[in-house]
């Protein structure tokens, strides 16, 4: 693609599933620190697609901080105090709220779950695979992953529906098939206290309020109990603000991600049903195989940084107050790192990408969990049967933040 085609502000270049890579590459290739302008007067961003560039401005809070908030939306200051949560903190305030679940996300404690994952992949796929042709992402890359956070949540599994719901609707803020209001839109003016503008925001509140107010005190081991029963480390304790705001980046944050990296492997698999016979035959490579997954997959396009000083970025002179954009799916195929990148290789060894972040303090949080979903969902799918194939469109998210497919038709033939 010409360089001066590249939009990356255009949500609408992000639904045929092959013109953001085309854009990343030429972005690699012609102008890796690139100047992108927005529709807003005076505003745009620098978007950087290279694997080393990422890393460092990742790794280098002080000079590129979250504080400033972490998509490309404009804010202000009284936006930024009331929507803050633990993406837009930066420092010993960062630690301190992490630290209140970090435990309860380490590969040791997640392993605990490895049973209860066994049981709830085979009933998901229990009741998909029955049906034959089926929407494997309705089905099951939705279902599964939110079972898991309703366990982890403590709460009923009848109302796992509406926490799918609340993160389409709230993710999904540029899809007119999810928003309530479009983010680009003069209504989502009234909504510009709230995460992602989303009026959907206020009923993942209000849920999460009366699981507080059930569980203050008591002696519950749930994630919920253990925020509203903890005082971080810092000694501040959380205002009603940074619950509401803990509270839905875990409804909304680990269930849209892996659900999208599970319906993305999917999807590479059918369409490379060599790399999909292989690991069916040795299954042990499944570890390996997740890490390429999760490189393939790159169900978050970009986070961005807010630059805290006049700095300089290869050769490019960046501005204190500048958004920074770290285009994590360009360094998922960056041909400096990995070799072939536009190749899906199951048996790809040392896989070095940046879907969780690398080194940052940001790193993601559920990394653990979101490999073992995977593996297992894997583990358990792929023996079950003797062949799979698409059954029609593949429809994609509206989005140059979340990678994200929204309907996924296969029909399947059981072993």
């Amino acid at each position: 693609m010409p360089l001066d085609e590249v939009d990356l502000a255009d949500n609408d270049r992000f639904l045929d599933g092959e013109t953001p890579w085309r854009m990343f590459h030429t972005l690699r290739r012609e102008d890796p620190v690139h100047w992108q302008p927005e529709a807003a007067p005076n505003s745009g961003f620098w978007a950087l697609t290279r694997h080393a560039d990422i890393v460092a401005v990742d790794r280098d809070p002080q000079t590129f901080t979250s504080s400033r908030f972490t998509n490309l939306e404009e804010v202000d200051d009284s936006q930024i105090a009331i929507r803050r949560s633990l993406l837009e903190t930066d420092g010993l305030r960062h630690t301190a709220l992490r630290k209140l679940l970090q435990k309860q996300f380490t590969p040791r404690a997640i392993a605990d779950y490895g049973t209860f994952l066994r049981g709830l992949t085979a009933k998901t796929l229990d009741h998909a695979l029955a049906k034959g042709t089926f929407d494997f992402v309705h089905e099951v890359s939705a279902d599964f992953p939110i079972n898991v956070l309703a366990k982890m949540l403590d709460v009923p599994g009848e109302d796992t529906g509406k926490l799918i719901d609340w993160g389409n609707r709230i993710i999904g803020n540029t899809d007119p098939d999810y928003a309530d209001v479009l983010l680009e839109s003069e209504e989502s003016e009234r909504y510009r206290e709230l995460p992602f503008r989303s009026p959907a925001s206020l009923e993942v509140f209000e849920y999460g309020r009366e699981l507080a107010a059930r569980r203050r005190g008591g002696a519950g081991t749930d994630l919920v109990s253990r925020l509203v029963n903890q005082t971080p480390s810092d000694g501040v304790p959380l205002s009603q603000h940074d619950f509401d705001n803990y509270f839905l980046l875990l409804v909304v944050a680990g269930n849209e991600t892996t659900r999208h990296a599970i319906s993305h492997s999917m999807l590479a698999l059918l369409r490379n049903p060599e790399q999909l016979a292989r690991l069916r035959d040795d299954l042990a490579l499944m570890p390996v195989a997740v890490e390429e997954f999760l490189r393939w997959a790159s169900p978050v396009y970009h986070f961005r940084r807010t630059a805290t000083r006049d700095t300089e970025l290869a050769g490019r002179s960046i501005r204190e107050g500048d958004k920074v954009v770290l285009w994590f799916a360009s360094g998922n195929r960056d041909e400096a790192v990995f070799e072939n990148p536009y190749d899906f290789d199951v048996t790809r060894r040392g896989v070095d990408h940046v879907t969780f972040g690398k080194g940052g303090p940001h790193f993601c949080l559920g990394n653990a969990l979101a490999r073992l979903e995977m593996r297992i969902m894997f583990e358990e799918l792929l023996p079950r049967i003797a062949d799979i194939r698409l059954a029609g469109e593949v429809r994609r998210v509206r989005s140059n933040f979340v990678n994200g497919i929204k309907e996924l038709p296969v029909t399947v033939t059981l072993a």
